[in-house]
């Protein structure tokens, strides 16, 4: 028997032994033994996330972080800002991302859904992530990304050794679809759908990796 009650309203039920519940901003779920469950729900908009990179030319790599971010329904926006040719604007981005201002299509954005992660992808020693990590206290996570000099240490260095205060979430080498699950990770600690589809994504790939011939010596 469930018993359903109208969010921000107190109901009372009579259960099958007399008892009376109250339900307020869930669900009340009678079992046939007697027990109860009460389920509470709240309505809020999903956060999105905002990927971006220094260069148009990253877009390869960091369309592997936004179509993983589409894969389990989180709204994502991509935009293109370097932390040393545009820092105003790429400053701009990051304070707007939590407090923003009607002075740009992207605050206006901001304002009518928010963001809740930040995933910053550059190459050599852009330092994107950390310059956007020094402008807001939402996560952001850095993806270093590989270039001809150095194969992508210089970008891994300058992303991971941020100074105590400013943390920035670094994951591999052109790691997209890592930094896109860790975002997924963040908002799923208060989403319980987003939680449920990261376990079944875990599952699937260990049916995958179980499911793989074994190689022969």
């Amino acid at each position: 028997m469930g018993l359903s009650a109208t969010d921000g309203i107190v109901e009372h039920h009579r259960g099958a032994g007399g008892g009376v519940f109250a339900v307020r901003l869930g669900s009340l779920i009678l079992l046939g033994d007697g027990t109860a469950h009460l389920f509470f729900r709240r309505k809020y908009r999903m956060k999105k996330v905002a990927v971006i990179m220094g260069s148009a030319s990253d877009l390869p790599v960091v369309r592997k972080a936004a179509d993983t971010l589409r894969a389990f329904g989180v709204p994502c926006e991509v935009h293109v800002y370097s932390a040393h040719r545009t820092p105003a604007q790429a400053a701009r981005l990051a304070r707007e991302a939590r407090t923003p201002a009607a002075a740009a299509d992207f605050a206006k954005s901001a304002r009518s859904s928010g963001f809740g992660v930040l995933i910053c992808a550059a190459g050599m020693a852009a330092h994107l992530a950390g310059a956007l990590a020094a402008q807001t206290t939402l996560p952001v996570i850095g993806i270093p990304l590989k270039s001809n000099a150095m194969d992508g240490v210089d970008a891994l260095l300058s992303t991971v050794q941020m100074p105590s205060g400013i943390p920035v979430a670094t994951v591999a080498v052109d790691g997209a679809v890592n930094a896109a699950l860790l975002a997924i990770q963040i908002l799923a600690v208060e989403d319980a759908s987003l939680a449920a589809k990261l376990d079944e994504h875990r599952a699937a790939g260990a049916a995958r990796a179980l499911a793989a011939p074994a190689a022969r010596c």
